[in-house]
């Protein structure tokens, strides 16, 4: 005689039970960031922070460009469209977001 208390659970759900179990969501990750290496921010000469400005008052907008820039201890890049650059805040604005222009290490 079968015994029909809980009807059967197909494969996915089945293995979905035996998946490790994260108590405290977001916690790896955030030991991932603090293993992360941190950089120290460069310091620019005065001849590139002249060449960096140069290409600043080139650049217009819907330009595609790639600015690599300095945050929260490392060096990233993004690569988008120039919506604007606000020059009162000093601010480039690519790609949906505002890079401080002083954090600015590279354009492309």
């Amino acid at each position: 005689m079968e015994n029909n208390a809980h009807p059967r659970m197909d494969r996915e759900n089945r293995a979905k039970q035996f998946m490790p179990f994260d108590a405290l969501k977001g916690f790896r990750e955030a030991l991932a960031d603090k293993e992360r290496p941190i950089v120290p921010k460069k310091e620019l000469s005065e001849e590139r922070k002249a060449e960096l400005d140069s290409k600043l008052r080139k650049i217009h907008q819907l330009d595609t460009i790639t600015a690599e820039y300095f945050q929260d201890g490392v060096y990233l890049q993004v690569t988008g469209e120039v919506s604007g650059i606000d020059e009162i805040s000093r601010v480039l604005k690519i790609a949906g977001m505002g890079i401080p222009i002083d954090d600015i290490s590279d354009l492309h």
